[in-house]
């Protein structure tokens, strides 16, 4: 295979919505399998996962998506706002992905695992650059009516069964 026919994507997940997401729905995700599964199908060479904060009470989570291959990222919060605020990662991810344009890294297209809307502007900006990769989705529930526009090619649902057969944690 020549260097032209290789590909390397990024994916960037927002942790709290994946996990309720999937939740929701009775079910959770292996990380391990979940990982697999990005890397061998859209070709993710690069996964990011955004958590809201650090918490030693956590550190087998922490440490079980290290080991599955991810490279966590932690939104830090007052110890005062801890446990009232969801994970707030939205903005950490958009400056994430913009500053792997603007220092012209090398990457051919950016896959975002969430359903949350304040992504969107991104995605739209991605596009225009071809940079997109596609929005999973944990749910159909978790989709942003704004994504609606973006066509069935550029999402897909983790819940679908022949994802979630793949991903799927079983104990």
């Amino acid at each position: 295979m020549n260097e032209k026919e290789e590909v390397s994507n990024i994916a960037f997940i927002d942790g709290q919505n994946l996990h309720m997401g999937t939740k929701d729905l009775g079910w959770s995700v292996d990380y391990k399998k979940l990982r697999t599964y990005l890397r061998d199908k859209y070709h993710i060479t690069e996964a990011y996962y955004f958590l809201g904060y650090v918490s030693e009470e956590e550190q087998d989570l922490y440490d079980s998506l290290q080991k599955a291959g991810f490279i966590l990222s932690f939104r830090e919060h007052s110890s005062a706002l801890k446990g009232k605020k969801k994970g707030d990662v939205d903005s950490d991810i958009v400056f994430s992905a913009m500053k792997k344009l603007v220092e012209n890294e090398p990457f051919d297209k950016i896959f975002i695992v969430s359903g949350d809307g304040d992504y969107m502007k991104l995605v739209d900006f991605l596009m225009k650059k071809k940079r997109f990769g596609k929005m999973l989705f944990p749910n159909k529930e978790f989709a942003s009516s704004l994504y609606k526009k973006l066509g069935g090619e550029h999402f897909d649902y983790l819940e679908n069964p022949d994802i979630k057969s793949k991903i799927s944690y079983h104990k």
